[in-house]
């Protein structure tokens, strides 16, 4: 799908495309684990990480608090460290606490003075809330894990997306996730414009975005230019 050449909405991708969860969520486990005198290796958990937060999602919806709750307790037991399950709301709990990116808040506000803006979040109406008052911009329009009963890549959040606008035309999604939403946004025909932070390599197997940016600095000026 090429990027349309009259954009009127631009939606996000909330954790790891506006929000440095990935930093959240080590630093709170930092500080819990710090209890125990446990150290806390960056890289393995949030490999881990990654696996069990899609393996919890991928089962019956469930608000994403307890999506949370439930992935630091298997995260817990697989980088061995032993914890009562009733201490692990520490991580919802640390989600006032995840903060954007530093250039998150400066493109929000360009782009919100050319095009109508949309988030679609695999969260919670309650925790996004929270998230937002770290973005000062308006969203037109959002939809979330909690209004569709499901988490991407499961196709709901695009399809009610596309149901409120009355269509696709003039859209365009930008993500970090190639899991949680660029292979879905393919599927679904909405160009998608992916920042790989990771500089992550797609085998040729997997779906192809629409266009791929190295962070959303770079997202903004390609979306200005159209």
């Amino acid at each position: 799908m090429p990027l349309p050449k009259n954009v009127v909405w631009v939606t996000f991708d909330v954790y790891g495309s506006l929000i440095d969860w990935e930093t959240g969520v080590y630093d709170a486990f930092v500080k819990e684990a710090a209890k125990d005198d446990v150290a806390i290796d960056r890289d393995e958990l949030l490999a881990v990480f990654h696996e069990v937060s899609r393996e919890v999602e991928a089962g019956s919806y469930e608000l994403y608090a307890e999506v949370l709750r439930r992935t630091a307790v298997k995260v817990a037991e697989r980088i061995g460290w032993t914890m009562e399950p009733a201490r692990a709301r520490f991580l919802p709990e640390s989600i006032p606490r995840w903060v954007p990116f530093k250039e998150t808040n400066a493109q929000l506000a360009k782009l919100s003075k050319k095009f109508k803006l949309g988030l679609i979040a695999n969260i919670d109406d309650k925790l996004l809330g929270q998230t937002r008052r770290h973005l000062p911009s308006d969203f037109d329009l959002v939809v979330t894990a909690q209004q569709v009963r499901s988490y991407k890549p499961d196709p709901a959040h695009f399809t009610e997306f596309a149901r409120r606008l009355g269509g696709k035309k003039g859209w365009v999604h930008v993500a970090a996730s190639h899991h949680h939403d660029v292979a879905p946004c393919v599927k679904a025909r909405v160009p998608v414009v992916w920042i790989n932070r990771r500089k992550e390599t797609l085998e040729s197997s997997q779906a192809k975005p629409t266009a791929e940016v190295p962070n959303l600095r770079e997202a903004a000026k390609l979306l200005e230019a159209l």
